[in-house]
């Protein structure tokens, strides 16, 4: 089963006309509880729209503009405009290395993160900022709550093709703003505006250099359990809650983020491991500071509360925001 974010489903179950905004909502709980709240909203949605007839994913449709692209697609067409390219990196795997690199392109629905592998990395080497690119026979995966398009041995590529032309990329920075109140569970490319009221520690893990998902300690080396025995990398993820009048909301930052949030390089994170005490300073500076963050709302189950999944963080310059509220 395709991924289709919640926001994303009920925008295709009220636009078919069979439900309104009311009645879906009633729908979902009303689902929750006849299955005893062992399923999640997305999962009652999803029920909810095949018991209505409604098609959530275009599978026979040639080509996919950035937005109908979900997780769990298999030999996606779609075409995109590069709006950031990503260094190489090298993994090892057993004996054998390789090596995979990434980039970001889009169109006038979205943008998405395109993954390439091993030999594919000679096409994205080719590419630059600003070209635009074909796909075919791309599969699609899910990353710390976001999609992205693989491309492995069967996938091809085509760099400028012959009348495809993209003027227009719908960028994450033209996120809407919305209240902590105002948030549902599956908004994507959503903006918040908040004070930081509470900083948690980093966890630290270790991923595989593949795909990033977790590498588990194992008779003195890592395995991955879609890679086997690989070459691990450090991870952390930190968590923040912020506040901005309405509501709060636990903000998730993985190691990029992070970065970003706290000024600081991957080697002085790893310090914080060994001395998680020297991490208090950073914690007590961090409080009270205001930050505009844009990402992905999602529920987490165990916890029964809505979480922000950060994409993209910078501090709030005061100018800025005194300029919107007079625009408002």
């Amino acid at each position: 089963m395709f991924k289709v974010p919640l926001a994303d489903l009920k925008e295709k179950i009220l636009l078919s006309g069979k439900l309104t905004s009311s009645e879906f909502d009633v729908r979902i709980k009303q689902k929750i509880n006849e299955l005893s709240g062992l399923i999640s909203e997305e999962g009652a949605a999803h029920i909810i729209a095949n018991e209505l007839g409604i098609e959530l994913a275009n599978t026979t449709k040639s080509k996919l503009k950035i937005k109908e692209i979900y997780a769990g697609m298999k030999a996606v067409t779609t075409v995109g405009k590069v709006v950031r390219k990503f260094d190489v990196r090298e993994f090892a795997k057993g004996d054998n290395k390789g090596r995979v690199c990434s980039l970001i392109m889009g169109d006038e629905t979205g943008t998405i993160r395109v993954v390439f592998w091993n030999d594919q990395v000679m096409v994205a080497e080719k590419i630059k900022e600003d070209d635009i690119i074909s796909i075919k026979e791309g599969y699609v995966k899910e990353n710390n709550a976001q999609k992205e398009v693989h491309l492995g041995e069967r996938a091809t590529v085509v760099v400028n093709p012959p009348g495809e032309i993209i003027t227009n990329v719908r960028q994450a920075m033209a996120a809407g703003r919305k209240k902590i109140s105002e948030l549902i569970s599956g908004d994507e490319g959503v903006e918040v505006l908040g004070t930081v009221v509470q900083v948690f520690d980093p966890r630290f893990f270790t991923t595989c250099s593949q795909c990033n998902k977790r590498a588990v300690e194992e008779a003195g080396g890592f395995r991955c359990s879609e890679h086997g025995i690989v070459q691990p990398q450090q991870a952390y993820v930190m968590n923040v809650v912020l506040d901005d009048g309405t509501g709060t909301i636990r903000s998730i930052f993985w190691r990029n983020q992070t970065n970003h949030l706290l000024g600081k390089e991957e080697s002085h994170m790893i310090v914080y491991k060994e001395n998680l005490s020297a991490f208090e300073e950073v914690k007590t500076d961090l409080l009270g500071e205001q930050l505009k963050l844009i990402g992905r709302v999602q529920r987490n189950e165990m916890f029964d509360r809505l979480e922000f999944n950060v994409q993209l963080v910078e501090k709030a310059k005061p100018e800025e925001e005194l300029v919107r509220v007079e625009k408002s």
